[in-house]
């Protein structure tokens, strides 16, 4: 983007201060993009809340611009969360920026584990008068792509904990940065050669909607201003109505898809996690267990570690009056899997992976649903069967 581009948003925004959050589990990558656009913006600002500090109590913040450091201090931990503190900091710095009016664009640089939807829920319920939030962009290293989807440790292990109660993975945290923003800026390899296809062919497969765009181009500027739909965004990723990926296969790299109206078996399907979890990079969707007839439940598997919530109630399991209450993105997610039988309950696992072996992972799949003997037997039948998620979905406090 040109100065006189950036100028041209900025005269059309008026008073209000465009915020741009900058994600990304790749620190070095982050922060080269982060410099770009301080480089490329006129008159930007970049905030960042370093929480590699938490464990001494405070978090340390840092304001810079194109020239170098304008401001630092330390926040204080608010109940014992590093994230919490950053929330509590942010805001109040993004609003003095703005009553300064000598800001044309924050950008929110968020430290390593952060993940973009949280934060940028919260500027977009500050957004009015004062603040927009523009852009939301994950910054990524084609070459680390595969080490961070497949890597299973916790964020604790790696010194990446927001939290002393935070009990996520790497690979998890770095899926759901990627899979969230509508644009992923990519750095450049080391050694100035393309990018590997088969880093990019994964990249594509997990988030197909996302534009790439360079790290340090006009067009990262460009999608600072571009404007970000917060409610569109918590939809794709909401598992009633998640815009999940289609069928692929590029570069080694497949993504099946797997629809089914049947129900599983709870047992067979809860003996089979492990190796189902296993058999791919990235999985997710929605499901119903037999048992569970009403209960819309999710998948979210990275890195060899599943998740597994009760997202509440099917479509079809809720009165009509109560229809009208639930989002247009939900009701035609259910349009789509509608049975006349069923309504919007079904199977819609999506499996993405190098090297992904669909035929033994269908094989397994169809081995959990109910058989035919089991299915006619009916909803009230289907209630006595083993019970065997109730570990995983009402665990005792």
């Amino acid at each position: 983007m040109e100065a006189r581009d950036c100028a041209e948003h900025i005269r059309d925004r008026r008073h209000r201060l465009p915020v741009a959050l900058v994600a990304g589990l790749h620190a070095d990558a982050r922060r080269a993009a982060v410099e770009g656009l301080l480089r490329t913006v006129p008159g930007s600002v970049a905030l960042h809340h370093d929480l590699s500090t938490a464990v001494a109590g405070t978090v340390r913040r840092t304001v810079r611009d194109g020239g170098g450091l304008l401001d630092s201090g330390d926040a204080p931990l608010v109940n014992d969360c590093a994230c919490c503190a950053l929330r509590e900091d942010l805001v109040p710095e993004l609003v003095r920026l703005a009553d300064d009016g000598l800001c044309r664009l924050a950008v929110v640089e968020l430290w390593d584990s952060v993940e973009p939807q949280a934060m940028a829920e919260v500027v977009a319920a500050l957004s009015g008068e004062t603040l927009e939030l523009t852009g939301v962009v994950t910054v990524v290293d084609p070459s680390l792509v595969v080490p961070y989807l497949t890597c299973g440790d916790d964020l604790a292990e790696t010194g990446l904990a927001a939290a002393a109660t935070d009990q996520r993975t790497v690979a998890d945290t770095w899926a759901r940065q990627v899979e969230y923003p509508p644009v992923l800026a990519l750095a450049p390899p080391e050694s100035g050669e393309d990018p590997d296809p088969d880093d990019l062919a994964l990249l594509r497969q997990l988030h197909p909607t996302a534009h790439h765009v360079p790290v340090g181009s006009g067009a990262l500027a460009a999608a600072a201003f571009a404007g970000f739909d917060i409610e569109a965004a918590a939809a794709r990723q909401h598992p009633a109505c998640a815009l999940l990926p289609q069928d692929a296969e590029e570069h080694g790299v497949a993504t099946a898809v797997w629809h089914r109206t049947r129900p599983f078996h709870p047992e067979r399907l809860y003996a089979a996690l492990e190796d189902l979890t296993c058999a791919a990079a990235r999985s997710r969707g929605r499901f119903w267990l037999a048992d569970r007839p009403d209960t819309l439940l999710s998948w979210d598997a990275a890195g060899g570690a599943l998740c597994v919530e009760n997202s509440g109630p099917w479509l079809a399991a809720l009165p009509e009056a109560a229809w009208e209450m639930v989002p247009p993105m939900r009701r035609a997610a259910a349009a789509l899997d509608w049975d006349a039988e069923l309504g919007d309950r079904a199977q819609h696992l999506v499996f993405t992976s190098p090297g992904l072996d669909r035929e033994a992972l269908f094989a397994l799949l169809e081995s959990c649903l109910l058989t035919d003997a089991e299915y006619a037997a009916g909803r009230e039948a289907w209630k006595g069967l083993p019970t065997a998620f109730d570990a995983l979905l009402d665990p005792v406090s």
